[in-house]
């Protein structure tokens, strides 16, 4: 007999039930703290979001799909989905593509190419409510013995240029945007490493060969680099989208004082429902419809990626 023969047996039932426990036993932990965490918290989530229930009263009432119901109707909701949408594209766009464009940058063989890896990936490590606070100091509005307190503002007058001077963020045209900026430059880092990652990943005797055609930068950019990228950028856009959108901790803190209409996102109108109204139904009407969205968003980026893909 062969050793082709031989090696193409199939094992012993005894051992495949031995390596599928053992394929179990590393897969098992991961499998139960995620249903402990995620998947049980979604359905005791999605039963509250069927009742009535104030949070505190250890009895609730059964209202079905009214919470629902009333979420269709909920101008505001929509308006904060808006909100969280308007800094999701800023981030999606400005921050996606200044992330794109350093890990180009920091790909190639430049001087100092470490340092700047190390300051372009500092704010995402900062914490959320220290940035915010920073931030509300360069942005203040308030004025003290006739000069403005704000950094921004304080320049613009020292510059000769008192009329830009602006109310940031209590003004509800400036307020989101700035908010979004500011949301950008704390999260560009996380897209700056994981593209940089992918960029180090291609073959470089694909950008020789592309040379000996006599590709061009753009070309070689475009039918080399670009492909090749594909699914890294998906996973980054992904991220992007999960995280922009459940922005909340940058917004408390920026806008601590001014939390208003103009400057809600969903998870600020989800703990307003829960601390003000006492609303927690109708709360968890909005997390499941929320998660849902999200979960939403993030498979049609998944197969807009794939489809790219091919």
């Amino acid at each position: 007999m062969s050793a082709e023969t031989l090696t193409a047996q199939p094992k012993p039932r005894a051992l495949v039930v031995k390596d599928n426990l053992k394929n179990l036993a590393f897969v098992l932990p991961a499998v139960i703290i995620f249903s402990v965490f995620y998947v049980y918290p979604f359905f005791e989530i999605f039963r509250l979001s069927l009742q009535s229930w104030d949070g505190i009263s250890p009895t609730s009432s059964w209202v079905g799909l009214a919470n629902f119901t009333e979420l269709m109707r909920d101008k505001i909701w929509w308006s904060s989905m808006w909100h969280a949408a308007y800094i999701t594209l800023i981030a999606l766009t400005f921050q996606n593509a200044l992330a794109f464009a350093l890990a180009l940058a920091c790909d190639r063989e430049i001087r100092m190419q470490r340092f700047y890896r190390v300051v372009f990936f500092l704010p995402p490590v900062l914490s959320e409510v220290v940035v915010g606070m920073i931030w509300q100091w360069i942005l203040n509005s308030d004025v003290q013995g006739g000069q403005p307190i704000g950094v921004l503002n304080y320049w613009l007058t020292q510059m000769g240029l008192p009329q830009l001077v602006h109310h940031w963020l209590s003004d509800p045209q400036t307020a989101l945007t700035c908010i979004a900026v500011v949301h950008c430059w704390k999260g560009f880092g996380w897209g700056f490493i994981m593209l940089l990652a992918g960029l180090q990943t291609i073959d470089h005797q694909l950008y020789e060969a592309a040379k000996v055609d006599g590709a061009n930068s753009w070309h070689t950019f475009r039918h080399v680099t670009l492909p090749m990228m594909v699914p890294v950028i998906s996973v980054v856009m992904i991220l992007t989208i999960l995280g922009s959108m459940q922005v909340f901790i940058l917004i408390k803190a920026m806008v601590s004082q001014g939390l208003g209409y103009h400057t809600e996102v969903p998870v600020t109108r989800i703990l307003l429902s829960m601390q003000e109204s006492g609303r927690f139904g109708y709360a968890c009407a909005m997390g499941v419809t929320f998660g849902v969205f999200l979960i939403g968003l993030s498979l049609a980026s998944k197969l807009l990626s794939g489809k790219t893909k091919q």
